[in-house]
């Protein structure tokens, strides 16, 4: 059974409504990569509730339930933000294994559904494969992608991207960034140099530049310390998260909004180009307590 299965039972029949209940609905939340702190907050907001009311069987606690667990995420659109924009770069950032190759297809994907005319540009030139994985999206797609040779500046591709962009009326640059755990030295100097770039070739449009961190759903609270690493060096300005199927317990959003104050933006769920969709605080709230 999976975690919100295993939930779901936790508030079914058979169980009445006390002190053994919490404690066992935090430490289920902990092992969910609720993250110890919050799952302690909303835990006590339930109980005050549960004594307010004077519940004593879980099933009418559902609802309360969920309803905390929907405070407790964050909300963005990040389809009206970058489609609102004239002119927008996506920098997407996390380390090897994250799945930002796929993620920048799949984003090209849907923002030219949506009107945009995206230019994918590979930054990734230290990963071996990586220029080769992003061109056959490219192709697959039909959408142009800028690339060196590996081992080339990666602010240079970003600049020929937006040379690109200007020459054949794109209005959309997807970065997929490097996936080396960087020093935040060297990250935030990689990331300075690709915004003076875009400066310096865009004068005039002044783009709006989006930093949005790909995390693998699946590595619980590693993704967390993945998260905190990467906000620190550089302002995030949400995640999204990848390869979110049975095994991922999907705690980890709510410790992203609570700890860190990043809102999830899209979840992958497949391999697919249409496999993305965009964060639905309410929809995951149900999905998490495996009553959706």
């Amino acid at each position: 059974m999976n975690f919100a299965g295993t939930l779901k039972r936790f508030f079914g029949p058979g169980r009445s409504v006390s002190e053994e209940f919490f404690e066992g609905l935090e430490d289920l939340l902990i092992e969910g990569d609720f993250g110890a702190v919050p799952a302690l907050k909303l835990v006590d907001a339930l109980r005050a509730f549960s004594k307010k009311e004077r519940i004593t069987e879980p099933a009418p606690l559902r609802e309360r339930f969920i309803a905390l667990l929907r405070e407790g995420l964050l909300s963005a659109d990040p389809d009206g933000a970058v489609g609102g924009e004239a002119f927008a770069v996506i920098l997407l950032l996390g380390v090897n294994g994250a799945g930002k190759t796929t993620t920048a297809a799949k984003l090209a994907s849907r923002y030219r559904s949506l009107g945009k005319k995206p230019i994918l540009a590979a930054a990734d030139t230290f990963r071996a494969g990586a220029v080769n994985q992003l061109k056959i999206h490219g192709e697959k797609l039909g959408i142009r992608v800028v690339a060196h040779q590996q081992g080339g500046d990666p602010a240079a591709v970003v600049y020929d991207a937006a040379e690109a962009a200007l020459a054949g009326g794109g209005d959309l640059i997807i970065a997929d960034t490097a996936g080396r755990m960087h020093t935040k030295t060297a990250l935030v100097e990689e990331l300075k140099k690709i915004d003076r770039v875009l400066e310096t070739k865009l004068a005039g449009k002044t783009p709006r530049r989006f930093r949005w961190l790909v995390l693998d759903a699946t590595t619980g609270r590693n993704a967390l310390t993945q998260a905190e690493t990467f906000h620190q060096a550089v302002a995030l300005d949400g995640c999204v998260l990848t390869k979110y199927d049975s095994s991922a317990r999907g705690g980890i959003i709510f410790s992203l909004a609570s700890e860190l104050k990043l809102p999830a933006l899209f979840i992958c769920d497949g391999e697919g180009y249409n496999h993305i969709r965009p964060f639905d605080s309410g929809a995951f709230a149900e999905d998490f307590a495996g009553l959706g």
